[in-house]
């Protein structure tokens, strides 16, 4: 294996065409158990890192898959071509690229994978898609890892007309289950642009696919946005939302609240809380906790016992988050008197209290002179120690 690798290496650098006719030379002459040796050696050291050491494009799309197809078809040669025109993908290429998967889709797949990661890095982006395209005519689709190569690679050129297509498979391809670099990369591909036509023409795209969990999508769509600091593109596209097939729903709201809490937008926050409630959407205690602990970060302890009174009224009971950003927040402008009648009435409910709020309140309490209150309160911390939540508990709670 090292001779190959060491072989193709030195071919690629002095002649490309020689590495190529090498791979060739060396596994049509051996016997397929030898082969079976090499691609088993490991998963992640298999053919793949081989085919990487093979030139691009000799002339067309075949020397590629000429190799490939010797190392995991019937070791038999398929016809070379040299043309003059290096981005025509005939039909007769793509037959052979939908052979070698049909025959092993994994091994396919991963061979699709390496051409148009190969073809990405050298900016041959209309290759690559038109690839893409006619497989998916064909209703074959490739790795998620795949799309989001080439995600990546139309994102960084602003070719915002191909984003949306391609995202659409990279949503089929993954069953609808994307990991959050894919939506990264998404709404990195828009961080240059000022013009929010292509985005929300994206959304309404995507929200016109049928599938269950849209909202999902489009909500971690919104997530993303907000993570990679385009806020006001964040709530235009739920904004447009309203007006499409896949409605906003709770997730959307609390995602929303949140965004605008960390901005500081307050009076949104109570608007878009206002909203959700007159468009009969039942706020949860995410909900109220987001509200909660935005407005405690402002100072706005008043209304925090509004939404809170409120809250129980709806039946919703205070977790371990709604006391937290309440102790937190009286404790620290001072008020200590209502952070302790909200410790008392966390611990009369049955919510374990975290040490975290012993420790911020012994600490306010020092601050403010109150050294007595706080020893007394350092020792119930101590002698209760085992039945507080601790580090290990937050934890096990966010795996």
């Amino acid at each position: 294996m090292s001779k190959i690798r060491q072989y193709l290496g030195i071919s690629v650098s002095n002649c490309c065409t020689s590495g190529v006719l090498f791979c060739r030379k060396y596994f049509s002459t051996r016997r397929i158990s030898s082969f079976t040796k090499i691609s088993n050696h490991t998963s992640k050291i298999s053919y793949q890192k081989y085919i990487r050491y093979i030139p691009l494009r000799l002339g067309g799309i075949y020397p590629f898959f000429s190799v490939v197809s010797n190392c995991i078809g019937d070791y038999q040669y398929l016809s070379t071509q040299t043309s003059s025109t290096q981005h025509a993908l005939t039909e007769e290429d793509l037959n052979q690229i939908l052979s070698e998967i049909e025959k092993n889709p994994i091994l396919g797949k991963e061979t699709c994978h390496c051409y148009i990661e190969k073809l990405s890095k050298s900016s041959n982006l209309l290759d690559a898609v038109r690839l893409l395209q006619s497989l998916r005519d064909k209703q074959v689709f490739l790795f998620p890892k795949t799309y989001n190569i080439l995600l990546t690679a139309v994102g960084e050129g602003n070719h915002f007309e191909l984003l949306s297509q391609i995202f659409k498979d990279l949503l089929i391809s993954s069953n609808f289950l994307l990991g959050q670099d894919s939506y990264s990369n998404l709404a990195k591909a828009f961080l240059k642009s000022t013009d929010t036509v292509h985005i929300l023409k994206l959304v309404k795209e995507v929200s016109e696919l049928t599938f269950q969990g849209s909202a999902t999508v489009m909500n971690r769509i919104i997530s993303s946005f907000d993570k990679c600091g385009q806020i006001d593109t964040a709530l235009l596209i739920f904004d447009h939302m309203k007006d499409l097939k896949c409605k906003p729903d709770t997730i959307t709201f609390n995602t929303v609240l949140a965004i605008l809490g960390r901005a500081g937008r307050v009076d949104e926050l109570l608007h878009q809380f206002a909203s959700m409630k007159e468009t009969n959407m039942v706020p949860d205690i995410v909900s109220y906790n987001t509200l909660i602990t935005s407005l405690r970060k402002l100072g706005r302890m008043d209304l925090c016992l509004v939404f809170l009174q409120e809250m129980c009224e709806r039946g919703l009971k205070p977790d371990l988050r709604t006391y937290t950003a309440l102790i937190e927040g009286f404790g620290r402008l001072g008020h200590t008197e209502e952070a302790l009648r909200l410790l008392r009435d966390m611990k009369t409910r049955g919510v374990r209290p975290s040490i975290y709020i012993y420790r911020g309140l012994v600490s306010n309490l020092k601050k403010i002179g109150k050294f007595e209150l706080a020893i007394i309160l350092e020792a119930e911390m101590n002698s209760s120690f085992s039945d507080l939540i601790g580090p290990k508990d937050f934890k096990r709670s966010y795996r």
